[in-house]
C-alpha cells in the first residue's frame, strides 16, 4: 500500500534541509536547557528510535526527541527504517538486538508483532498518560488482547475535500455540508463550465476510492457497523454496503463530473489529481485528506488561499472523521524506551510536534491554538470534535491482500464501479469475494 503517500503529512515546506547528522544528540544539544539535560533522571541512557520518517518529517521528528533529549539527560540515536518498516525491523528482531522504540505505519504490524511476544506492554504510568489524552478507540487500537502496547503519536486526517476557492465563489457556490449539497453544488460548478472533480482512481493509486468509500460508509452506517465491516463481521453484500456505493455513483456515475471522464480517472495518479485541479485548473476540487498539501505545495497555488479544506459532507447522520497514523511501540525493555514512550503520548511531545508542522495529533489535550498551520488548525478541530466516533482508516486495518493491495481487493473492485456505477450488486459480490479470499 502507498502509505508513505498517505500519511505524508500536511504542508511539508519547502527548504528545509536533513539534517547530516545520525543522531537527536551531541552538539545539538548546546542551547538552553543543557544544564538540566546534563542532571536529568535518563543521564546516561541511550535510546535508539527507528521510523520512516525522512525530509522535513524526520527533521521534525528529531526536534521532538531534542525536546526528550533536553528533560531528561537521556541521548537518543534516530534510525530510518525506509519505507518497508516490517523488511527493516523483521531481522533486528530475529537477531534480538532491536530498536528501543520503533514507529509503526500501521495497526496490522503492531498486531503481527503482538502476536510474535516481539513488543513490551506499556508501564503503568504509560497507560495513564494514554488514557488521559486520548480517546479508547485509538487505546483500543493499539492494544492486543488485553494490552496496551502503542501510542499513536502522528495521525493523518482524510475526512476533507480540496477545492479552489476562487471557482467557487464565481460560480456561486458554498462548500457544501451534506453529500445532497455536494452533488448540487457539482451541477451549478458544472453549468458554470467547470469541471467539478478531479478523480485518483490509477490502478497504483485507486486506494483514494477506498478513503471516499470510508467517508460515506463511516457517515451512513455508523461506528458499530464500520467496525464489523473492517472485521468481516458484516459481508460486504450487506445493504449498508449497497447503500454507500449507490451514493458513490451519483458522483463517480457521472462522467462529466470527472476531470477527462471516467477513462481518464481511471488512468489518473494521485500526484497527478492534485496538479489538474491546483496546477493545471482542470476541476474544482479533489479529495486527497490533509496529506495533499505537500503535493499543492508542489504548484504556484498556495495553501490557505488558493487552495482550502471543506469537510468530507455528510452522507447520513453524522460527519465522518476518518484518520491514518503512526503508532510507537518498545520493543526493548528499560526504562529509557518506556520514559520515551510516556514522553510521546504526553500533550508536550505534541505541542512541540504540533509548532513545527506537517503534524496532526490524536492527543486531545493538544489543542487546535498549538499548530502554527491555518488549515492543520481546522482539520485538528474537525478530529477532535469527533471524539469517539473517528475511525482509522479500513483499508489498514483489513488483511493486505484485500485492502492494500494496487489491482487487487477492494482497491480493484472500487476501481471497477468507477467504470460501470450501475453495478452495485456485481460490485459487492467481488468485494466479498475477495474479502472472504483474504480473511482466511
Amino acid at each position: 500500500m502507498r502509505i508513505s503517500r498517505r500519511l505524508t503529512g500536511a504542508a511539508v515546506a519547502a527548504g528545509l534541509l536533513l539534517s547530516a547528522a545520525a543522531c537527536g544528540g551531541g552538539d545539538d544539544k548546546k542551547d538552553d536547557g543543557g544544564d538540566a539535560a546534563a542532571n536529568g533522571p535518563l543521564k546516561g541512557t541511550k535510546v535508539e528510535v527507528a521510523a520512516k520518517w525522512t525530509g522535513p518529517e524526520e527533521k521534525n521528528f528529531r526536534d521532538v526527541l531534542k525536546a526528550f533529549e533536553k528533560k531528561t539527560g537521556a541521548t537518543v540515536t534516530y534510525a530510518s527504517t525506509g519505507e518497508n518498516t516490517d523488511a527493516y525491523l523483521g531481522p533486528r528482531l530475529e537477531a534480538k538486538n532491536p530498536p528501543d522504540v520503533a514507529i509503526l505505519p500501521q495497526p496490522g504490524l503492531l498486531q503481527q508483532y503482538a502476536a510474535k511476544g516481539s513488543l513490551k506492554p506499556l508501564a503503568a504510568d504509560v497507560v495513564a498518560e494514554v488514557d488521559k489524552n486520548f480517546a479508547p478507540y485509538w487505546k483500543e487500537l493499539a492494544s492486543a488482547k488485553g494490552q496496551t502496547y502503542g501510542v499513536l503519536v502522528k495521525a493523518a486526517y482524510k475526512s476533507i475535500l480540496w477545492y479552489r476557492p476562487q471557482v467557487f465563489s464565481d460560480a456561486g457556490v458554498q462548500p457544501p455540508a451534506t453529500w445532497a449539497d455536494l452533488v448540487k453544488a457539482a451541477g451549478t460548478l458544472q453549468d458554470a463550465g467547470q469541471t467539478p472533480f478531479a478523480l485518483a482512481a490509477g490502478a497504483q493509486d485507486s486506494w483514494t476510492l477506498t478513503d471516499w468509500f470510508e467517508n460515506v460508509y463511516l457517515s451512513q452506517a455508523g461506528a458499530a457497523n464500520y467496525d464489523k465491516l473492517a472485521k468481516h463481521e458484516i459481508k460486504w453484500t450487506d445493504p449498508t454496503v449497497g447503500k454507500a456505493l449507490e451514493t458513490l455513483g451519483q458522483i463517480w456515475g457521472k462522467g462529466d463530473f470527472l476531470s477527462g471522464g471516467v477513462s481518464q480517472a481511471t488512468k489518473t495518479k494521485f500526484d497527478s489529481s492534485i496538479t489538474e485541479v491546483f496546477g493545471q485548473q482542470k476541476a474544482a476540487m479533489v479529495y486527497g485528506g490533509d496529506f495533499a498539501a505537500a503535493n499543492i505545495n508542489t504548484t504556484k497555488s498556495k495553501v490557505g488561499t488558493d487552495a482550502k479544506v471543506f469537510a468530507f459532507p455528510k452522507a447520513g447522520d453524522t460527519a465522518p472523521a476518518l484518520l491514518g497514523g503512526d503508532t510507537a511501540v518498545a520493543l526493548k525493555d528499560g526504562k529509557g524506551a518506556q520514559e520515551l514512550m510516556k514522553y510521546l503520548a504526553s500533550p508536550e511531545a505534541g505541542k512541540v510536534w504540533a509548532g513545527l508542522g506537517g503534524y496532526l495529533s490524536p492527543n486531545k489535550n493538544v489543542a487546535p491554538d498549538a499548530y502554527s498551520d491555518p488549515v492543520a488548525k481546522e482539520l485538528v478541530a474537525q478530529m477532535q470534535q469527533a471524539g469517539d466516533a473517528a475511525r482509522y482508516d479500513m483499508s489498514d486495518l483489513t488483511p493486505a491482500a484485500f485492502g492494500a493491495t494496487p489491482g487487487k481487493g477492494m482497491w480493484e473492485a472500487l476501481r471497477g464501479f468507477v467504470q460501470k456505477p450501475t453495478d452495485v450488486k456485481g460490485t459487492q459480490a467481488k468485494l466479498e469475494a475477495e474479502a472472504a479470499k483474504a480473511y482466511k
